[in-house]
């Protein structure tokens, strides 16, 4: 289940790869912009900012995450990203970390570009940080003796879930678009006990706190934050510093 208070924390760090992508989007009048994985809505209200006279559609796979997007006046939808198709009109889908969910999302991109008119743009952000600490050390606590009969239903996201920079662009380019493709790391200072910690407990942990009961998601929580203090030491002003590396790219339809 998808905590959308839990996800909102660090907002506007959360929120800095979203308007890099978006940034690089240079589309004058869309007529559909869709948000793939639109969330609680906080950053797909930008986009109907943005694009103000666009029809909007958002979807997200989490009844939790839609039904705050509905709150904030969105008309999200749940869906999943691998059944959806996008209309004649759409000329701007927006994917934002998202895409390493979903295992052999090379082929959707491929089906989506060849499905979406001429002149569309394909706008994706994907995290490149799955050989971290932080989420290196998670999964070997998750598959430590202790945790591993709990979890054996949880599948973490390894190195493999996204590819590289050159890999998207490579498979775009071959499926005839234009493409820009770059990757960013910020590092991010972080503050508060536990820092990173409760930055992961919103998106990569989400699996195993699902999995777990009250007591052991605490139990859990325990034994990762030493950890994790371990490979991110605070600093002496209380605040931690984590690198978060991502990955983007946009892609144009020729036409």
């Amino acid at each position: 289940m998808w905590d959308p208070a839990k996800y909102l924390d660090y907002a506007d760090l959360r929120g800095r790869p979203f308007y890099d992508l978006v940034g690089r989007v240079s589309a004058a009048s869309p007529r559909r912009v869709v948000d793939l994985g639109c969330g609680p809505g906080t950053l797909t209200l930008d986009l109907a900012r943005r694009w103000p006279e666009a029809t909007l559609e958002a979807l997200d796979s989490s009844p939790e995450m839609v039904g705050a997007a509905r709150e904030r006046g969105i008309a999200a939808e749940v869906g999943d990203v691998r059944t959806w198709t996008p209309k004649p009109d759409t000329d701007v889908v927006v994917s934002n970390a998202v895409l390493q969910w979903v295992p052999g999302h090379e082929k959707l991109l491929r089906r989506w570009a060849g499905e979406l008119p001429a002149g569309a743009v394909l706008a994706v952000q994907v995290p490149g940080n799955f050989a971290a600490p932080s989420h290196a050390i998670s999964r070997q606590l998750a598959a430590a003796p202790k945790w591993a009969s709990r979890l054996s239903s949880v599948t973490l996201r390894d190195e493999d879930a996204v590819g590289e920079p050159r890999d998207y662009a490579d498979l775009l380019a071959d499926a005839g678009c234009l493409v820009d493709a770059w990757e960013t790391t910020y590092v991010q200072q972080l503050s508060g006990p536990r820092a990173v910690l409760e930055w992961i407990t919103g998106t990569a942990l989400r699996p195993i706190r699902a999995a777990l009961s009250d007591s052991d998601w605490t139990e859990f929580q325990d034994d990762l934050a030493p950890l994790l203090d371990e490979a991110y030491p605070p600093r002496a002003d209380g605040t931690t510093w984590f690198e978060f590396r991502r990955i983007f790219f946009v892609a144009r339809i020729p036409g």
